[in-house]
């Protein structure tokens, strides 16, 4: 009995140690993103006084892509209409649908493929829908964002019977999913939000990380060494 009672204490432990690393992610994450996006708005801005400023095609806010390459576990950055603007390798090791290029919207609930790396299909929809909502609600009158929600609409069921329900905001929790090289997986959820700066509104970061120690910790080391070509429904 006291060995089990060890064994919970130094899992707490562990669990506890990974937690404040996350926070200490966060925190640094938000600090960086401050400093960088400021001085990015700060240039465009310059460009555009001296008429250099040309037709914007949305990128990821200057420097994340470098920055989601430092994390150790699969992280992206989603567009306001979760266009996958920049990812890690492990993050597009982990699913297709988080290639740069891709709406991961679309690709989750449109792409066959999605309901096999995805065993709980119906909640990993449920939170890519509710996360359109709370991005939607900032400027219900973007004509993009309109057309996305009629296309989807047409284009699934499923996205018109979750968009009636009004669900909104990425939810927490965890992520079961059964990749086809490293089995099964179990991943805790983060969003972080870029702040709303010019040329970045509705940016946000999508971290996907595993308890140390456990399987699913083993099998995101694997997926480092995995590449994906894209697929799916842009």
């Amino acid at each position: 009995m006291r060995r089990q009672e060890r064994k919970n204490a130094v899992r707490l432990q562990k669990m506890t140690r990974h937690r404040l690393r996350i926070q200490q992610f966060a925190l640094t994450i938000r600090s960086t993103l401050h400093t960088r996006i400021i001085a990015n708005n700060q240039r465009k801005q310059a460009d555009r006084r001296a008429g250099l400023f040309r037709a914007f095609l949305e990128v990821a806010a200057e420097g994340l892509d470098r920055l989601i390459d430092q994390f150790p576990f699969p992280a992206i950055v989603a567009s306001r209409y979760q266009d996958v603007l920049a990812s890690n390798p492990m993050a597009q090791a982990l699913s297709p649908g988080f290639a740069p290029g891709q709406n991961f919207l679309c690709w989750r609930l449109l792409n066959p493929a999605a309901r096999e790396l995805y065993v709980d299909w119906d909640e990993a929809t449920e939170a890519a829908v509710s996360g359109l909502r709370e991005l939607a609600g900032d400027n219900p009158n973007d004509p993009r964002m309109q057309k996305l929600i009629a296309e989807m609409s047409a284009a699934s069921p499923r996205f018109r019977e979750l968009w009636a329900r009004a669900d909104v905001g990425y939810p927490l929790g965890i992520l079961h999913l059964r990749h086809p090289r490293v089995g099964d997986l179990y991943l805790s959820r983060h969003q972080l939000n870029v702040p709303h700066v010019l040329n970045a509104v509705g940016q946000h970061l999508l971290l996907y990380h595993a308890d140390p120690g456990s399987d699913s910790a083993r099998a995101l080391e694997e997926l480092r060494s995995l590449s994906v070509t894209p697929t799916g429904c842009r």
